[in-house]
């Protein structure tokens, strides 16, 4: 099998047509003007030693090298083996509340984007371990089963809005056994389940997921999102700009607070730990660092490509070309006139 490790190099490769029209466009220029000075069968008189093939196999050369310098940078790789590699580590899975009220903005930009983010720079930081997605309304969603196909759980992630559960509410109770029942019982790996919400209007039997979740061996982190004395929620038109604020039944405006007791009593109940969010501190990173004092647990094996660099194939070949490009000279010489011909 046959790869380059950093593909976005091979961008630079765009600059090749920009860098033969500009040396097109340079010798064109140069014969007009030689046109202008002289006449065309003054032109071996005038200047006997000028050959435009000698100047085109040069610059073609140098193009070559070129492209050959890219590629070698682009790291080209062969899969030399396939080989088994046990996977260790811990399942997480994060229970984001995408109600109304976490469009409130006492935490920048918003509660909920703010919690995307946090949530994609865990993703970045995750080596081994599975991670799965929950998103919770009014109902409960799995947004993406456990999995340590990173890439793809950023792509999930980003298509989460206040809109992906229809239904409003906070069902805090019904996400925690979802995360519960969604665990695989036959994996040895521990689990840890952190919840993202501003806790309030909290809905079912907290009380019972607890004693599920601490049956079940599985630690529960909270972070609460918003400020106690509270926020106004937003409501934006079709065009996505603000347009007022959500009001109630009378007219006033809706103030949305963090509610801290049931967030707190969920994380002391279920073994783990509560944190408040704030603008400038990552909360995640700070549970990361927690779930990363527990013992990692082989939960199976996968099979990948051993590669090797092979760069060094195209780099030689690359310095090679330069370095006869800078001993052919501008002039005239009989090889050249034997190769091309006459001019």
């Amino acid at each position: 099998m046959f790869r380059f490790g950093h593909t976005e190099y091979l961008y630079l490769l765009y600059l090749l047509p920009i860098i033969i029209g500009l040396y097109w466009y340079i010798l064109r220029k140069n014969k007009k003007q030689l046109n202008d000075f002289a006449d065309k069968s003054l032109h071996n008189t005038i200047m006997p030693k000028l050959s435009y093939k000698k100047s085109i196999f040069k610059f073609s050369v140098y193009a070559l090298a070129f492209v050959l310098a890219i590629l070698s940078l682009a790291s080209p790789q062969i899969g030399a083996r396939l080989a088994e590699v046990k996977q260790t580590g811990i399942d997480v899975f994060i229970l984001l509340d995408v109600s109304k009220s976490m469009l409130a903005e006492d935490i920048r930009p918003s509660r909920m984007e703010k919690a995307k983010f946090e949530i994609a720079r865990l993703i970045q930081k995750l080596r081994g371990d599975r991670i799965g997605l929950i998103i919770f309304s009014g109902q409960a969603y799995v947004q993406f089963p456990l999995t340590t196909d990173y890439s793809a759980a950023n792509l999930f992630l980003n298509a989460v809005d206040e809109s992906s559960v229809p239904q409003q509410g906070t069902a805090i109770a019904a996400s925690l056994t979802m995360a519960l029942n969604s665990f695989k019982e036959d994996a040895k790996t521990e689990k840890a389940i952190i919840v993202i919400s501003d806790g309030e209007d909290h809905e079912g039997d907290i009380e019972t997921a607890i004693d599920d979740a601490n049956k079940k061996n599985v630690k529960i982190y909270t972070i609460g999102l918003g400020s106690i004395t509270g926020a106004p929620i937003p409501v934006y038109g079709p065009n996505g700009s603000q347009s007022d604020y959500k009001r109630d039944k009378e007219g006033n405006i809706v103030i949305t607070k963090l509610d801290e007791t049931m967030l707190e009593k969920l994380a002391d109940k279920g073994n783990g730990k509560y944190f408040r969010g704030s603008n400038t501190e990552d909360e995640l990173e700070l549970i990361y660092n927690e779930l990363a004092k527990i013992e990692k647990t082989e939960f199976g094996t996968t099979k990948i490509v051993d590669y090797e660099d092979r760069y060094y194939f195209l780099l030689i070949p690359a310095l090679l070309l330069l370095l006869i490009e800078g001993f052919i000279t501008g002039s005239k010489s009989k090889f050249f006139e034997r190769l091309f011909r006459k001019e």
